[in-house]
């Protein structure tokens, strides 16, 4: 891809462009979309104008434009993640009926707890995740199985970054949040009480696929509900995703 004047390159900027958009911003004006993504009005407008004719982008009859169908399509095809939903989902739907909180999946991406699929009851506790949405990994149940099983290297940059809290429970000690690590990959599982909201615990165990982790199966409880239940339900799910997966592979 050529460069522009400033040495990014057009994928760079389509990048930038589509990395505006979030769970909390669905819907954006272009002149909104350049801002935002550091680009000169007139290349954002070009290049949104380009991705709307690709249907990458979708602009509506007030002229806002939102992230379009095909991106989805073209993002589905072949997709690790959407593999591990569908094996994922009827376990998760059978933890649900069981435990009547959130159910939760997550994969680890750039760093970050990815959130794939969420399951809720309409008498559900407080949860902030969304599905597509992040969390650090160092702040929730999800985040801390996925940590625990990452490369070393990725390990050693969250220890030697500066843990934000999310609550006043948040492990934002390295020395505390190695020890948990330890744990989780000494237990299988961990119960993280607070970590995001002082009101939920969150609970989660790790997801394998041919002996690697690749993903983070939990639930968000009220905080004095109690953890026995879901953790052996989680638990056995997991194994249920994970011989599905094996199954794929034959």
């Amino acid at each position: 891809m050529a460069n522009s004047p400033s040495g990014d390159s057009v994928t760079d900027r389509v990048v930038r462009i589509l990395e505006t958009f979030g769970t909390d911003r669905t819907v954006q004006t272009a002149a909104q979309i350049g801002r935002r993504a550091g680009l000169p009005s007139s290349t954002a407008h070009r290049l949104v104008a380009e991705l709307v004719d690709s249907g990458l982008l979708e602009r509506d009859d007030e002229h806002r434009v939102r992230l379009g169908m095909r991106l989805w399509e073209l993002a589905l095809r072949g997709s690790t993640a959407l593999r591990l939903r569908q094996a994922a989902l009827p376990f998760m739907e059978h933890v649900q009926a069981r435990v009547r909180e959130h159910t939760q999946l997550a994969v680890l991406e750039q760093g970050a707890a990815l959130f794939l699929e969420r399951l809720s009851s309409p008498a559900s506790g407080a949860n902030i995740t969304r599905i597509a949405g992040r969390l650090p990994l160092h702040a929730s149940s999800s985040g801390l199985v996925l940590l625990a099983h990452a490369p070393a290297e990725l390990q050693k940059a969250v220890l030697a970054s500066p843990l934000v809290a999310l609550s006043p429970e948040t492990i934002t000690d390295a020395a505390t949040l190695r020890r948990t690590l330890a744990e989780v990959r000494r237990d299988g599982w961990v119960i993280a009480p607070g970590s995001i909201e002082v009101v939920s615990t969150g609970v989660a165990v790790p997801v394998r696929d041919r002996g690697d982790v690749v993903a983070a199966l939990s639930v968000v409880l009220p905080r004095e509900a109690p953890t026995a239940g879901p953790l052996e339900a989680l638990r056995a799910a997991a194994v249920g995703i994970q011989n599905v997966l094996a199954a794929d592979r034959r």
